[in-house]
């Protein structure tokens, strides 16, 4: 089943992602010959209009054929063949792959907040030993229902109000089965290295850790649509901030994932529930779009840097050159590929997994 949740949601990302092109191609008039649903060999295939319709032997992604859209084809001038159209028009198919992914990620995302989103609770699962939360009595099963008068309703919110408190004490408001009072705790204050900078921050502990028991916290429609777009917008700073630290060498690239993790994240998510699922389908499919949109060769964003070339040259890079920048963007993204997957196989422990298989 984990195989089968794998290759749907990968399916439902890359139709949409495709869809996105074929959509934006047939409304400005180019002709599209095939939409393919997976790569290599044909399984089956049905025509309608000008357009083949396939599924493929590999189900690991997908792409559309246009007329008239690899360099150095014989054109005919037509306004169907996408390389006869102008810059705008060509921008305007190969943005709209991402863009889908992108609206894909929103309406998820909106999804996830409507039917509840899963939160951690105030309800307290681990008093760490050494800590003031220990000293003062506080005992795991203890729910926090205010801090200073504050009212608390989630774990991520205790940790960050505890965090930032500093070392002026604080009261905390204790629910224990069914008996409210207040206990007066003083932080300690450490030193910590946050974010991708690795910054160095004081953040202020008393040795509490929220129990990992799921509420559903449901929005209105409004504030799901709300909620949808900050956290969509949280997801692409995250990402283009971590993938900048890459490049810069302050981040690991071994923090990166590919189909083998994916794998397993799916699995995972999907056992938990259709709502995590749903979560997680939203995160890949911003995280998709996101990525295609890099200016590297071989990518969207690598066809958009060609055509922002164009423009300032006036015309397009010659058909070797775009060829040669083509074959280099492949290589590079093969080796990435590669490393990618042997990172997954140490970091999942793939072989002691199919080891333990023929063990049994």
């Amino acid at each position: 089943m984990s195989l089968v949740y794998f290759l749907i949601v990968l399916s439902v990302l890359v139709m949409v992602h495709e869809f996105g092109h074929f959509i934006a191609a047939k409304r400005i008039g180019v002709r599209v010959e095939k939409f393919s649903l997976g790569f290599g060999p044909k399984l089956f295939s049905v025509k309608r209009g000008d357009t083949e319709y396939l599924i493929s032997a590999i189900p690991l992604g997908g792409y559309i054929k246009m007329a008239g859209d690899e360099p150095g084809e014989a054109l005919k001038g037509e306004k169907c063949e996408f390389l006869s159209r102008n810059a705008f028009d060509r921008f305007k198919i190969i943005i709209a792959g991402p863009l889908f992914n992108y609206i894909l990620a929103f309406v998820l995302l909106v999804v996830v907040f409507m039917a509840g989103n899963p939160v951690t609770t105030t309800e307290i699962g681990m008093v760490l030993d050494g800590y003031p939360a220990k000293q003062a009595g506080i005992l795991v099963g203890d729910k926090v229902l205010a801090i200073d008068g504050k009212k608390i309703s989630y774990g991520e919110v205790l940790v960050k109000a505890v965090n930032m408190h500093g070392k002026r004490p604080m009261i905390l408001t204790i629910d224990r089965q069914g008996i409210i009072f207040d206990k007066e705790i003083r932080p300690v204050v450490e030193k910590r290295k946050i974010g991708f900078d690795n910054k160095e921050v004081e953040i202020a502990r008393i040795g509490i850790q929220p129990l990992q028991k799921i509420e559903k916290g449901g929005y209105g429609f409004f504030g799901s649509v709300y909620m949808g777009a900050q956290t969509l917008w949280q997801i692409t700073i995250v990402t283009y901030k971590a993938l900048w630290n890459m490049i810069l060498g302050k981040l690991s690239v071994k923090g990166m994932t590919g189909p083998i993790g994916i794998f397993m994240f799916t699995a995972h998510a999907a056992k938990l529930g259709i709502i995590y699922l749903i979560n997680f389908m939203a995160l890949l499919s911003a995280s998709l779009a996101i990525f295609n949109l890099l200016p590297f060769p071989v990518l969207d964003g690598g066809h958009i840097l060609f055509l922002f070339v164009e423009k300032l040259r006036g015309k397009p890079l010659s058909v070797r050159a775009q060829e040669s920048i083509a074959n280099i963007g492949v290589g590079l993204l093969i080796l990435l590929t590669v490393f990618i997957f042997y990172n997954d196989i140490v970091k999942f422990g793939v072989f002691d997994r199919i080891g333990k298989l023929f063990k049994r």
